[in-house]
């Protein structure tokens, strides 16, 4: 294994968003066992190093990949795309009109029963979006467009964490 491989290629998967989450738990089990540091320590200083190493970038790549945003972003880097979601946070008037829509609605929201079909509301956009991220990666292979999609992604994340935050208020 090389440690400059990208993520893909030490799980041997080939580049797309959609894959197959029990087969990467699965892999990820089967390459640590073979990196794990405790397996080499009756070597010398180098094999630990190195598989120390090589456990810590097994890590990497499996968050990265398990993570359906941060896979999505991966591949937009992958293929010269870059999300570059701190300078570029343009989005469609319609996506713009939804987040003031559900800012208003967390403002307004009154009781548990709101925020739970809130909740869902933001949970069926999620999925929306996700398969519509698919799309444009695996099928259409426009990385401009997944870049767009993962930054509103982003923001469909950190407004259900604000959801979530409201509702666990709520429950104390």
């Amino acid at each position: 294994m090389n440690l400059q491989s990208n993520d893909f290629e030490i799980f041997g998967l080939s580049p797309a968003f959609a894959l197959d989450r029990q087969a990467l738990d699965e892999r990820w089990k089967d390459l640590q066992r073979q990196a794990h540091p405790d397996r080499h320590a009756s070597a010398d200083a180098a094999t630990q190093r190195q598989a120390m190493q090589w456990s810590v970038r097994i890590n990497e790549a499996y968050q990265r990949l398990k993570d359906p945003i941060k896979r999505a972003a991966y591949l937009c880097e992958l293929n010269g795309a870059p999300i570059q979601a701190e300078n570029n946070t343009a989005m469609p008037a319609d996506f713009l009109m939804q987040q003031m829509e559900w800012r208003e609605a967390l403002e307004e929201a009154s009781g548990v029963a709101d925020l739970e079909r809130m909740a869902d509301d933001v949970a069926d956009a999620r999925r929306q979006r996700l398969v519509q991220l698919q799309r444009c990666a695996d099928e259409q292979r426009d990385f401009a467009a997944v870049a767009q999609q993962v930054r509103a992604l982003m923001f469909v994340e950190r407004f259900a964490r604000d959801v979530e935050n409201r509702l666990e208020q709520l429950g104390q």
